[in-house]
């Protein structure tokens, strides 16, 4: 098919008849008279062949093709809508944006936190909106990065995409600070033989597939789909998890936990900023890289509080 023989106005009238499945609802939304709207349906039935609404009782639902094609309008459409807002200038103390950034918890609370600072310094008028990243989001890595401005998630996990490193972590071991079992010094022994407090799925933390590695695998008490549940699923209890430093350091010493370094030698974690290739050449983009760059450097450095440290 050629691109430029078809009429992108279909695109969103697409979208919003496959999600309202109603034509006078999608009329409405789109701002079109019911005509125009039944219009928009009759040329895109032609164009797939496909009836895409089937009409029962009083309401309508959707063909094979019509259910494949509602996964991939919105992706389309929010892509479509990015690449025709780039800009070739921006100024950040008078731009009017909002940026959407896909994160897990532990992105949005160590780093998020002081870009929004920085951003609120220096562009009063620029929003940003900080999006939970799940389990599913890398299986479908296209849509996700089509749909936002970037993502938070340290190497390891993805590749493929542009990214732009932002600073370094490294995995400890929590346990409650009164474990009955263990004193000063964890041993692999210990991970094996101990219950587990995990984020999200067992092997979801880099440093857990490690640990597959050496031949342990953890038994899994709790699973949670935040790193700063853990603590609490930790204290007072006999389980063990892993969690970055600067995490564990923003728990301070009245959590009912404490940290010992791990009885295995962790890969450093090397938090990055990825994004679709759409927005390399966005000027509003670059000055948010550039931000989030500036403020990755000036992140102080974890607090060392293990002996092994010293």
């Amino acid at each position: 098919m050629n691109l430029a023989t078809l009429d992108l106005n279909l695109v969103p009238a697409l979208r919003a008849l496959l999600e309202e499945r109603n034509v006078t609802r999608a009329g409405q939304r789109l701002g079109l008279s019911q005509p125009a709207t039944s219009a928009a349906l009759a040329r895109l039935r032609k164009h797939f062949d496909d009836d895409l609404l089937s009409r029962t009782g009083n309401s309508y639902t959707l063909t094979p093709l019509g259910t494949a094609l509602l996964a991939m309008t919105g992706p389309a459409c929010d892509l479509l809508e990015r690449v025709f807002t780039c800009q070739t200038s921006f100024d950040p103390a008078t731009a009017e944006r909002e940026f959407t950034l896909f994160s897990s918890d532990y992105g949005s609370a160590v780093f998020g936190a002081p870009l929004a600072r920085a951003v609120h310094a220096e562009a009063p008028g620029v929003r940003l909106r900080f999006r939970q990243a799940g389990p599913t989001l890398v299986d479908s890595i296209d849509d996700f990065l089509g749909t936002a401005d970037g993502l938070l998630l340290p190497h390891g996990v993805i590749s493929g995409f542009p990214s732009l490193d932002l600073y370094t972590d490294r995995w400890v071991c929590l346990l409650a600070d009164d474990h009955p079992e263990v004193g000063d010094a964890l041993t692999l022994g210990d991970l094996a033989r101990l219950p587990w407090a995990v984020y999200q799925r067992t092997h979801d933390a880099p440093a857990a597939r490690q640990l597959a590695l050496l031949g342990v695998e953890p038994r899994v008490e709790v699973s949670v789909e935040t790193f700063q549940l853990l603590p609490a699923m930790v204290a007072g209890t006999r389980r063990v998890a892993l969690v970055q430093e600067r995490l564990a350091d923003r728990i301070g010493p009245h959590g009912g936990v404490r940290t010992l370094p791990c009885p295995f030698d962790p890969v450093p974690l090397v938090e990055a900023f990825w994004w679709h290739p759409v927005h390399t050449q966005d000027a509003a983009h670059q000055w948010l890289r550039e931000t989030a760059a500036r403020v990755g450097a000036e992140l102080p450095e974890p607090t060392r509080r293990h002996p092994s440290d010293e």
